[in-house]
């Protein structure tokens, strides 16, 4: 039964990556830097973001408030209806009860003095404890819905003092125990109610006329420094600045279009890249193990650089971002190398401080590496590009730093021992090459120079087994190196491949015409046999080199040397013997498949046309080209090319370099005379 295999389309993983990115990106509701008055400042130098207000101290709006509050005057509204209410009842009542002892001369006392007492104003015992609690000296009284008057609330009376007032200060010619059996009390009530409203009202007034802001601080501004002591009107920006980031974060709402926004940025990022390869790298794209490769690089440096930018452990430029453009040089190309790397720190400069100085110096990193690094196939490489990276990061902060500042004391020295640390991070780029040959199958230099050593096992084996095998192998290397570098293909990859392509003839050595002597024990056997033996050299290659753990792009040479092709000689000699019988064309075909690369394509030409030109009788160049131009043309007749990206200018181009090294290898020498002997 056959398992299904579900095909994911390559933009689900880049939406994908988008997704986690997003998912990780540094959250902005938490201020990212630790300070304390008299503490000196440990980060590099913060400038405005943008326009804010210097926010005073909460002591210090505090104590601005309290003595506002001091001018505060509490409102209270007078009930002009009392005084008449009362008078006209006092009025009454004494000319309902006409007592001959209270005299008019007592009437007019008593009115005059309720008069008095309600223009003062009268108010309840609790109002007026509370206004000698809170130290109010004055009032506002509403006489009427616009004008207020100024009271000293030590003129203002309760009912009870008002009532020991008017006897205590009645004249002398007035019996007080007369006065007493009027029951002044009886006309004394509260005219003055206080009125909530409008108090609150002139207390928010003067609560706003508070500014809690004492400055501005314009965007670009310098506002502190590495090493200098955080003082108190530089705690005080800090402080604002903090208040003004947190207060941009509030609420859910916006903190999901906050989401949402940098989920938008980084998918049109990642679709530009996809862009790029659909134009320009179409087979990249279509290699998955590529594609994730390639994301797998973005979304690392990324979920690092959040790491480092949330947690603020250390400074982003210890990162080593150069990794990525020089192992993706290693593996694929400089173009794309350059593209991955402008995509990683165009979404790393959303999470950083200082955009604008990270996207330069690292934009600068990314280009010297692909112009430094053609190759990397020795340790001097990885270091002198380390070192040209480490001078681009200096040049780059120094003269930033002089064209923004324009002083030199401004500049952060801790920035080149930053730089030092990257230098020496990417050091372990060895090792990293190393792993992702491991995880992702590709074949780097340094593992093709290793591989190539002709003191490695297999192919010291080789020489020993089936020494004219080896040789055979090593002049096809040389016609299809030379080859691969004339048409722009990877000449290391094919000279390797090419020195391993017929391993598989160890196992039968004395059956392939190159290690034979006198004996053919092809003779003893028919032509299927012989077939099938000439053609099992693929499959035993291909289990040799499974066994001493080859890479699997070099294995594809011991694959596809022979395509789907026919062992040509056993089918040809069948057809000539037995034109009447019908052949079965499986026992004469290779398993292939056929040639899918330049360098794949590149061995099986020379594999045949080196193996052909032996049989010559005489190697002129006329017999040479001729030779060339049947084999190669033949090949592609038989379709064996069609799966190839090589163009009809690059085959010509092959038969040229063909015909030109075989004329050297078979070059006549010229005879050297003999001294005569006297």
């Amino acid at each position: 039964m056959k398992t299904k295999r579900f095909n994911i389309p390559v933009y689900i993983y880049f939406i994908l990556i988008a997704l986690i990115i997003g998912w990780f990106f540094p959250r902005e509701g938490k201020f990212r830097y630790q300070f304390s008055e008299g503490k000196p400042w440990r980060y590099e130098l913060l400038t405005a973001p943008s326009n804010f207000s210097i926010y005073k101290s909460d002591e210090e709006v505090t104590a601005e408030r309290d003595s506002v509050m001091k001018a505060f005057r509490p409102y209270y509204r007078i009930l002009n209806a009392v005084e008449s209410e009362q008078v006209d009842k006092l009025r009454d009542d004494y000319k309902r009860n006409i007592n001959p002892d209270i005299t008019p001369t007592y009437m007019q006392y008593i009115e005059n003095s309720l008069v008095k007492m309600y223009k003062n104003g009268i108010i309840s015992p609790q109002d007026l404890e509370t206004l000698n609690r809170d130290n109010y000296e004055e009032i506002k009284v509403l006489v009427d819905n616009t004008m207020a008057e100024d009271r000293y609330v030590a003129d203002l009376f309760t009912v009870r003092t008002a009532y020991e007032f008017i006897l205590n200060n009645a004249p002398s010619h007035l019996n007080k125990i007369v006065l007493q059996s009027c029951n002044i009390n009886y006309y004394l009530t509260e005219n003055l109610t206080y009125d909530d409203d409008k108090s609150e009202k002139a207390k928010e007034e003067l609560l706003r006329s508070v500014s809690v802001s004492k400055g501005m601080v314009q965007a670009g501004e310098r506002i502190v420094d590495r090493g200098e002591i955080v003082d108190n009107h530089t705690y005080h920006v800090l402080r604002s600045l903090r208040i003004l980031h947190e207060s941009r974060t509030g609420g859910v709402k916006r903190q999901q279009m906050i989401t949402a926004g940098e989920f938008i940025l980084v998918i049109g990022i990642l679709l530009c890249f996809w862009l790029y390869l659909i134009s320009f790298r179409p087979r990249i794209l279509a290699s998955k193990k590529n594609t994730i490769f390639l994301l797998l690089c973005i979304l690392v440096s990324c979920l690092i650089t959040e790491f480092c930018v949330s947690v603020g452990l250390f400074s982003v430029y210890i990162l080593p971002y150069a990794i990525v453009p020089i192992v993706v040089r290693v593996f694929i190309d400089s173009r794309t190398s350059l593209f991955t790397h402008l995509v990683i720190i165009l979404i790393c400069s959303l999470m950083v401080p200082f955009p604008f100085e990270f996207l330069f110096m690292q934009m600068v990193a990314g280009m010297v590496v692909t112009f430094s690094l053609r190759d990397l196939s020795e340790r001097s490489d990885l270091i002198r590009c380390a070192f040209y990276i480490y001078l681009s990061y200096a040049i780059s902060y120094l003269s930033i730093t002089l064209y923004m500042e324009g002083d030199w004391t401004k500049i952060n020295w801790m920035m080149l021992l930053y730089f030092g640390i990257n230098f020496i991070l990417l050091m372990f780029t060895y090792i990293l090459v190393y792993m992702l040959e491991k995880v992702f199958g590709y074949v780097s230099s340094i593992t093709l120079i290793e591989l190539s050593n002709t003191n490695s096992p297999v192919l010291q084996k080789l020489s020993e087994v089936a020494p004219a095998t080896f040789q055979h192998s090593l002049q096809v290397s040389i016609l299809a190196s030379e080859a691969a570098s004339r048409i722009g293909a990877n000449a290391p990859l094919v000279r390797t491949g090419a020195l391993y392509h017929d391993i598989g003839k160890m196992t039968n050595p004395a059956f392939f015409t190159e290690n034979q002597k006198s004996v053919n024990p092809h003779d003893q056997l028919s032509l299927e046999e012989s077939a099938q033996i000439i053609i099992n050299h693929v499959t035993e290659g291909i289990k040799l080199a499974e066994k001493y753990k080859l890479p699997q792009e070099i294995i594809n040479f011991i694959r596809t040397h022979h395509g789907s092709g026919k062992t040509k000689y056993f089918y040809n000699t069948f057809k000539n013997k037995f034109p009447d019988k019908e052949i079965d064309e499986s026992k004469f075909t290779y398993p292939g498949p056929n040639p899918s690369t330049k360098e794949t394509a590149i061995l099986m030409m020379a594999d045949a046309v080196e193996a052909a030109s032996r049989s010559l009788k005489e190697h002129t160049e006329e017999s040479i080209r001729k030779l060339v131009n049947g084999i190669i043309d033949s090949q592609i007749a038989d379709g064996l090319m069609k799966n190839t990206p090589l163009t009809y200018r690059d085959v010509e181009t092959i038969k040229d370099v063909f015909v030109e090294r075989l004329k050297i290898m078979y070059h006549t020498r010229i005879s050297y005379p003999e001294l005569n002997k006297k």
